[in-house]
């Protein structure tokens, strides 16, 4: 396993699979992990009793009792299984200026300067009066941190977004947008896999996108290494997202190019669906996707990904046996 970069704050947690291949919940402080396996079953059920946990976690990590491993020879999982996933689409303001400005350019025959001064106004109207958004995600299709990505044997066009991802913590429904931080446990570092050329139905053009095929690949969806607690992971509205495709950076933006903060996403959502401990919100993928470069995933590649002081991702990516 890579060396991942120092979480933010005292601790993290996470998912990890001893060389016994036992699964436990784990408490992070630098390079050693806690076994949290004989207090609770996993880091969901630590996420459903959040506001109880959180002292007795920051005790946990100042003790020496329980039974403590290298980080280094443990197999990084997924640090928890969420409820439900919720995606955010769209909502990096330059991500989609260059989108319609594209499209405004090839298609209406604008110039690029009127192209994107209409795109720009397009978006300052969105973020005045527009809403999030939001399709949901499959739990099968998350992997490791560190795991393979495998291309499905359908579709060529295998895409990368990368995205800052909050873990819920309290339940809640119609949550107004100021309260909203005060639903966040934690946030996580999630890679929204997309296969372009199977986002549209030819044979049904009348209903739009096909997310689940698109989408919802098996490790389709790296996540994590670590649920950094919010208290620990600094400003949410300036985390640097940074990722590099074979070496060259591809995405490298700050989250403060967001449409809709994370409190407009949480207060949003939160209209239709209640929201419950463990639950996963990915908040977008700024500028610089494959599409973007005309460069798309093969096998060989490797993606290294991080955001500020949640750790980082290395997958490697391989064809469909």
């Amino acid at each position: 396993m890579p060396d991942p970069l120092t979480p933010a704050g005292p601790f993290a947690l996470g998912t990890f699979r001893s060389s016994a291949g036992v699964a436990f919940p784990g408490l992070v402080t630098g390079a050693r992990v806690r076994d949290l396996s004989d207090l609770v079953p996993s880091v969901r059920a630590l996420v459903e009793d959040w506001d109880a946990w959180l002292p007795r976690l920051d005790e946990l990590a100042r003790s020496a009792d329980g039974a403590w491993h290298d980080l280094a020879a443990l197999r990084v999982l997924p640090p928890l299984e969420p409820g439900q996933i919720l995606q955010s689409g769209a909502n990096y303001r330059k991500h989609v200026v260059d989108l319609v400005a594209a499209e405004k350019e090839s298609v209406h025959g604008a110039t690029p300067e009127e192209a994107r001064a209409d795109a720009e106004k397009m978006m300052d109207e969105r973020i005045r009066s527009g809403v999030p958004y939001v399709f949901l995600g499959s739990t099968r299709a998350m992997c490791g941190p560190y795991d393979d990505i495998v291309l499905p044997a359908l579709g060529e066009q295998h895409d990368w977004e990368l995205e800052l991802a909050l873990v819920i913590g309290r339940k809640g429904r119609d949550i107004p947008a100021g309260k909203a931080m005060s639903y966040v446990a934690g946030y996580t570092i999630c890679n929204d896999l997309t296969t372009r050329d199977r986002l549209y139905r030819p044979d049904l053009k009348a209903i739009g996108t096909d997310w689940f095929t698109a989408k919802n690949a098996d490790t389709f969806l790296p996540t994590g290494p670590f649920l950094v607690p919010a208290a620990f992971a600094g400003e949410p509205d300036d985390l640097r997202i940074t990722l590099r495709h074979n070496g060259v950076v591809r995405q490298d933006e700050s989250t403060k190019d967001m449409i809709f903060d994370i409190p407009r996403l949480i207060a949003y959502v939160s209209t239709t669906t209640t929201l419950h401990p463990g639950d996963l919100l990915l908040t977008g993928s700024p500028a610089g996707n494959g599409a973007h470069w005309g460069v798309f995933l093969k096998p060989g590649d490797v993606l290294e990904a991080e955001i500020t002081g949640l750790g980082h991702q290395r997958n490697t990516v391989r064809s469909h046996p």
